[in-house]
């Protein structure tokens, strides 16, 4: 949603925004950060979410979409958890981030390593951690995959940022290729971070276009399978219903696995952009080689460990948030980096 790296390996990202260069910082991301400065943050990290998961059976879905969402509007640095003020509308608030979850989650972990570690453990890097151990829950495991260390929070969070720059439900296969490109990511990330699509939901507002609407005529989206979208239409009423949800991976929507793929090749991706990976031949190929669960898991711990590199701040860059909703210092930081 990059080439394959080397174990231990991270690919470099550079973002430009709005003309200004983000910092390239990915080099300085390290197998356990806080060893001496917290020794236990990535345990206290694992034990909370995975208290919270055997609750909240969608909590993975919800992390991963908070971790992507944060990762391509200014890179890895927690902007996406603060709030908006009376002067600047944030990026948790811009349309496509209205129905992200799991912030009680990370608030949760944060509130307990600034009691144990205060000021050391970044929101960013919790953010990072519990997406994977949420994930990894399912299966008992506490790496399922890498989880380097040592972002520090940004404090510029603009909602305008997000409705420009994260890819949209609606995109073609052009669009997305561009918008994985803009970000240092390949056609195969695109495909592998898509298999994110593998657990959750969606609101019917994100694709009963394709049911009712699709080209502007009342028309249906012959690219999905008939029975499906019949099926879909006794689920999602009308163009008007915002409040209903449908699976994104019929049958399976609660279990990390390659289902996704294999419902894509039936025509049932819920997405016109999960729709658009069929209508190239190189990323159709890479759908059908991740049909094979074993392929999916490696390539998508590869995939999530470059995107969670991507323009992240390090060393003495952002700062350290005593609170993820809250810059430290929101008079004069605010709009600092515009």
């Amino acid at each position: 949603m990059k080439k394959a790296a080397g174990a231990g390996s991270l690919l470099l990202v550079c973002l430009v925004v709005f003309g200004i260069i983000g910092v390239c910082q990915g080099g300085e991301l390290r197998k356990n950060f806080y060893r001496d400065s917290c020794k236990s943050a990535e345990d206290i990290v694992r034990s909370i979410t995975w208290k919270n998961a055997a609750s909240n059976p969608d909590l993975p879905a919800k992390l991963i979409r908070m971790h992507f969402h944060d990762c391509f509007v200014r890179g890895c640095d927690a902007s996406v958890l603060i709030n908006s003020t009376a002067g600047n509308k944030a990026e948790r608030d811009a349309v496509p981030n209205l129905s992200l979850g799991g912030f009680e989650v990370i608030n949760e972990i944060k509130s307990e390593l600034e009691s144990r570690c205060p000021g050391i453990v970044s929101c960013a890097d919790i953010v990072a951690l519990a997406t994977r151990d949420s994930v990894s829950f399912q299966f008992q495991k506490p790496d399922l995959w890498e989880v380097l260390t040592g972002r520090r929070d940004g404090s510029v969070s603009i909602a305008a940022e997000a409705d420009l720059l994260l890819p949209s439900p609606f995109a073609n296969f052009s669009e997305l290729k561009k918008n994985f490109n803009d970000k240092g990511l390949t056609v195969k990330d695109l495909v592998v971070l898509s298999g994110g699509h593998t657990i959750g939901v969606s609101h019917c507002t994100f694709f009963s276009n394709r049911l009712y609407n699709f080209t502007g005529n009342g028309d249906q989206d012959p690219s999905l399978d008939p029975r499906y979208a019949a099926f879909l239409k006794t689920k999602c009423k009308s163009l008007a219903d915002t409040t209903t949800t449908a699976e994104l991976d019929p049958g399976s929507f609660r279990k990390f696995d390659s289902h996704y793929y294999d419902i894509l090749i039936e025509n049932k991706g819920l997405f016109q952009s999960d729709a658009a990976l069929l209508t190239n031949k190189g990323a159709r190929n890479i759908v059908m080689e991740l049909r094979n669960q074993d392929k999916f898991f490696t390539e998508f711990a590869q995939s999530m460990k470059r995107m969670g590199a991507m323009n992240v701040l390090t060393g003495t860059q952002g700062e350290i948030r005593k609170k993820c909703s809250v810059i430290n210092n929101p008079d004069s930081l605010l709009h600092s980096s515009i």
